[in-house]
């Protein structure tokens, strides 16, 4: 199984890019993994939020491809210690799709157009961190989750 993550927006912090870089490769050690950046709106300034999801929704999907398991990552999802994640992903694995697929949505959240795409909506934090660090925060817990799976030492419970 393959694993994307789509983000709208670049990250531009050099430290961040760093540290994702870093977790990508870590990752590619288990399992095909990318990123995929969509560029920002222009003229988001004159949308409104409503505007601006559905259009940020409607570059996500075509990313997509037939038979992708869609993951949203949002602060409203569910909630998940980092073994739960792990298994989570397990049983990802074990239903033999093809891609599976996280997406970290634009400054106002998700369209419900593509909120009823998503197999699932995870939270990484009930809190509320920019969107260039959730991009750190999954490619840590990704690198985390499959060194559990592999029952290597990285995670310590």
């Amino acid at each position: 199984m393959k694993i994307t993550l789509i983000a709208v927006g670049k990250t531009e912090e050099t430290w961040l890019r760093a540290g994702i870089r870093e977790y990508e490769m870590r990752i590619r050690h288990y399992l095909p993994f990318s990123i995929l950046e969509i560029s920002s709106l222009k003229n988001a300034g004159s949308l409104s939020q409503t505007e601006q999801n559905s259009r940020e929704a409607e570059l996500i999907l075509r990313q997509l491809a037939p038979g992708d398991t869609l993951v949203l990552l949002d602060e409203q999802g569910a909630a998940m210690r980092s073994v739960e994640f792990a298994a989570f992903l397990n049983k990802q694995f074990s239903t033999g799709g093809k891609n599976l697929v996280f997406v970290v949505g634009g400054p106002f959240g998700f369209d419900p157009e593509i909120k009823k795409k998503a197999r699932f909506i995870l939270s990484l934090s009930k809190m509320t961190f920019s969107h260039q660090m959730v991009r750190l925060f999954f490619t840590e817990q990704l690198y985390r989750a499959l060194t559990i799976l592999k029952g290597e030492s990285y995670h310590h419970e």
